[in-house]
């Protein structure tokens, strides 16, 4: 398995728990920590795309060179 196929893989597993996580929160008195769990989630989904992102562009490049 590529790394870009990790960080999908990976990438929708987190999306999957953060969905998971958001249902879960009560209608009301939302704990901060119910909260921070929820950023960390999506901090680290927004690095992996980024890094999916950047593996993407620089294939591209170096097809492109080719």
């Amino acid at each position: 398995m590529s790394r870009e196929e990790e960080l999908e893989k990976e990438i929708e597993e987190l999306e999957k728990k953060l969905r998971d996580r958001e249902a879960s929160l009560p209608a009301h008195s939302v704990r901060p920590q119910q909260m921070l769990v929820i950023e960390e989630i999506e901090t680290v989904i927004e690095e992996k795309k980024r890094e999916l992102e950047d593996l993407l562009r620089k294939r591209n490049s170096d097809s492109q060179t080719d």
